[in-house]
């Protein structure tokens, strides 16, 4: 008879339950791990709700991991042992492709991810392939990191090369268009990169608030002031150096062209709907103003052991990121409060059912 283990399965969008199913088991030249902590994210929640085109369903999600080696396969032969955790990042690169052979693994061709192409981590245990060893982004945690933060060391590794390509540096003033996780993070970032001045805006007071703490020197709720003339004036009509949208509005790309400054950056970060994906920028103002539009996504491996530098030195501040640590079981209260908006990351800790709920409300 199988093993088994808890897990959350999405039978179909719109319907998941916590239950019990075979447990995962080992891959002949990977690993199994025990999940210490999986993290929450917003592509979670699109799936959850409509489902993923690399995803046929029943299926196991969750893609911010870390976790405990409790077996190595038979044709492992890696350096790893039981007992060594694991910071596990779901993007898988071919290695073969243009852009793997020229290091730029972000633009590889033949992506895959743990959570699409092999299931993931909300469940009690998760199979390590072959392939994620050795194309992908899987690390030791370093010394005096907590398991819970480095799991989600993952979406701050897309924020790094995002600022990378935009040359976030010294005397920079940036604006950042949305305070929720990933605008935090962007932040911190910001601020880690010695930015002159960081400008946060939302529409969610609480967010805003939220901002401060990880290093927003002005906030703006663009529900009440009109965002573009609030940076004009901040800059003395000059406009920001960089813009980053952190969010999936389309509107602020358009706000986000009109408040940059002459030869100014522009770094779309937030994924917009595929039916308003064309917001009618100006392209006039990019030309005459000499703009920079710089479409990010995903991350290279470097920016991951980076990520697990920053969180482990506090440049990201990971306990005030994770708003809420829950038992598996919690998981439907978790993306609740997650949908509502009152949790900025929320980090499942399966195995940990008798945990009480740590939550920290915004």
């Amino acid at each position: 008879m199988a093993e088994k283990m808890k897990a959350v399965e999405i039978k179909e969008p719109g319907d998941y339950e916590y239950k019990t199913v075979d447990k995962a088991e080992c891959p002949a030249g990977g690993l199994l791990i025990e999940v210490l902590a999986c993290g929450l994210c917003g592509s979670d929640l699109r799936i959850l709700a409509s489902g993923h085109d690399n995803i046929s369903f029943p299926w196991i999600i969750g893609h911010e991991v870390s976790g405990k080696i409790v077996e190595t396969g038979a044709e492992y032969g890696g350096f790893w042992e039981k007992g060594d955790i694991l910071a596990v990042a779901p993007v898988v690169y071919c290695g073969e492709c243009e852009f793997c052979l020229n290091a730029r693994y972000e633009f590889c061709d033949n992506i895959k991810e743990l959570a699409q192409n092999w299931p993931g981590g909300f469940a009690e245990y998760m199979s390590i392939p072959e392939e994620s060893l050795k194309l992908g982004t899987i690390r030791e945690i370093p010394k005096n990191l907590d398991p819970v933060q480095a799991a989600v060391a993952e979406p701050a590794s897309s924020v790094i090369n995002a600022q990378e390509k935009g040359k976030v540096g010294f005397q920079d003033t940036v604006v950042i268009i949305g305070a929720g996780p990933i605008g935090c993070i962007h932040t911190s970032l910001a601020r880690a990169k010695g930015a002159r001045q960081v400008i946060t805006a939302d529409i969610k007071e609480n967010r805003l608030e939220k901002s401060e703490s990880f290093g927003a020197d002005i906030t703006i709720n663009a529900e009440k002031k009109d965002l573009v003339d609030e940076v004009k004036k901040m800059t003395k009509g000059l406009g920001a150096d960089v813009v980053i949208t952190a969010n999936p509005v389309p509107e602020t790309q358009v706000q986000a062209i009109n408040m940059a400054k002459k030869g100014g950056r522009i770094l779309f970060f937030g994924g917009l709907p595929p039916d308003k994906s064309k917001p009618g920028i100006d392209t006039n103002t990019v030309h005459y103003r000499g703009l920079h539009v710089i479409g990010t996504t995903t991350f290279a491996p470097r920016h991951h052991l980076q990520a697990l530098d920053l969180f482990r030195s506090g440049a990201i501040p990971g306990d005030k990121l994770i708003t809420h640590k829950m038992p598996l079981s919690k998981f439907a209260e978790g993306v609740r409060l997650a949908r509502a908006g009152k949790a900025l990351k929320v980090v499942f800790l399966p195995g940990k059912e008798n945990n009480k709920v740590q939550e920290n409300l915004i």
